[in-house]
């Protein structure tokens, strides 16, 4: 039973699900509202409304590591055979049904949240999202490049929507021509999607890791991924470029964008960036040239998940 329950938690990747969970509140409660407060409003999207959308977008991504594993079953048998799950656990008709039936009450519930804030945008992206993720599933993710955007671009929706979520929430109590010559949805934006760009760069960075960690498996059954197509040494390149745009993200939006204030060395968010963010991208590009076998490239993945988390974390710092 304790062996089963294991494999659930690895099938639905619940530490995965965790981080959702708390980036969403975090992007709701600490950054927009923190930018609400500025700008004299005090109307943060209400708790059952943050319920809605943040369980919509976790039960759809659950969704979509289900049908990841239903259709790597072949790959994972070579590249993780310990942490196999579908056809040792779960039959794949059983992974398919809880696909449907985790997919179906996160769009449910999407939608209502949509409807809620009567934005179509909202609607669209909860019934976009599940079609790319079986999509990425089945096909998109053996293809070069691509599948690592989609996965990045999904991710990256995630602070997005709750930009998205707010300002129809301000739109709905206020009107939209109230809030018209309030630059209030200016600043939403431009916070909340420097966050996304950052989750969007840190996922394709992590995803060309995993793919420089699943060679094996991904060669077997003529994957295109781009260490198999370019080779080895080609994407290590890449991928330090894409960690370096990361850095200079950073840089950008706190020195010379968003941020143009305690920026001295004496800041507790320039120390911030510089110790919680800088040094471990450092050693992210260490760790990944030093990398010759599977279990280097996953404490290599292991990191990318740390600095986003550590980017997210950025967010108490912004709200002092």
């Amino acid at each position: 039973m304790k062996e089963k329950l294991r494999d659930y938690c690895r099938l639905l990747r619940v530490d995965n699900l965790l981080f959702i969970i708390i980036l969403m509140w975090i992007m709701t409660y600490w950054v927009a509202r923190s930018v609400l407060i500025k700008q004299g409003f005090i109307d943060v999207i209400p708790w059952w409304l943050w319920l809605l959308m943040t369980g919509g977008t976790a039960l759809i991504a659950a969704g979509g590591y289900v049908i990841n594993d239903y259709f790597d079953v072949k790959i994972d048998r070579i590249n993780r055979p310990e942490r196999l799950v579908v056809t040792r656990t779960i039959s794949k008709a059983g992974a398919m049904r809880l696909f449907y039936i985790l997919t179906g009450i996160g769009f449910v519930l999407g939608e209502i949240s949509a409807w809620q804030v009567r934005s179509s945008s909202v609607a669209i992206i909860y019934a976009l999202v599940p079609g790319l993720l079986w999509f990425y599933s089945a096909s998109y993710k053996r293809m070069l490049i691509v599948g690592n955007v989609i996965v990045a671009f999904v991710t990256g929706l995630v602070p997005l929507l709750v930009a998205l979520t707010q300002s129809a929430w301000l739109k709905q109590i206020y009107g939209a021509d109230a809030l018209r010559f309030v630059p209030i949805g200016q600043q939403l934006y431009q916070w909340l999607g420097g966050f996304a760009l950052f989750a969007f760069l840190c996922t394709w960075a992590r995803e060309m890791v995993k793919d420089l960690q699943d060679q094996n498996g991904d060669r077997e059954l003529e994957c295109h991924t781009m260490p198999i197509v370019w080779g080895t040494l080609a994407t290590k390149i890449i991928t330090t470029l894409l960690l370096l745009m990361i850095a200079g993200l950073v840089a950008w939006l706190h020195w010379g964008h968003i941020m143009p204030f305690a920026t001295d060395w004496h800041s507790p968010a320039t120390r911030y960036i510089v110790f919680g963010l800088y040094v471990p991208l450092a050693c992210e590009i260490a760790l990944l040239w030093s990398a010759k076998i599977p279990t280097d490239y996953r404490s290599a993945q292991g990191l990318m998940k740390f600095i986003m988390f550590l980017g997210t974390m950025f967010a108490f710092i912004i709200n002092q």
